[in-house]
């Protein structure tokens, strides 16, 4: 198997990586429209290319309070199980190739992102990221939309 190519990103001071071919595109911040009756961490739906898109804050899904928009916020648009969702993220970095050996098992922590949430952790010289699984971090229960991606409110 060869190198898995991620995007990183960060939420507060921490780096977090995906694998890029979940990622649809990384965008500045657009206007999101409130959706009443959806978990706080859902900040609500955006016109995305003609879909309507949930916009999720990482930040606050991680259990971390909201995020601030900064100029360096950015959406990053990934599909999970085949629904595009936006991610609320602090600063999307760089893309990455990192090898299997280089993914370590996720430590046992006190963490807010709980470990079910983590494919392991990344040391890349002086960097320490961790690898999130998006099925698990976020599920379409949590969106509450059906299978078609459509929002259940």
């Amino acid at each position: 198997m060869g190198p898995l190519k991620v995007i990183v990103f960060q939420v507060d001071d921490e780096e977090y990586a995906i694998d890029v071919r979940q990622v649809q595109s990384i965008e500045r911040v657009h206007k999101i429209t409130r959706v009443p009756g959806l978990p706080p961490f859902i900040k609500g739906v955006m016109n995305m290319r003609g879909e309507v898109t949930p916009i999720i804050d990482l930040k606050e899904r991680f259990g971390r309070g909201a995020s601030e928009y900064k100029k360096d916020t950015r959406f990053l648009i990934v599909s999970i199980n085949g629904v595009i969702i936006g991610l609320i993220v602090d600063t999307a970095n760089d893309v990455i190739d990192i090898k299997q050996e280089q993914i370590e098992p996720a430590p046992e922590t006190d963490t807010v992102v709980e470990k079910d949430y983590l494919q392991g952790v990344v040391k890349l010289k002086d960097r320490l990221f961790i690898l999130v699984d998006l099925e698990r971090l976020i599920s379409l229960e949590d969106l509450h939309m059906d299978r078609q991606g459509q929002l259940l409110v």
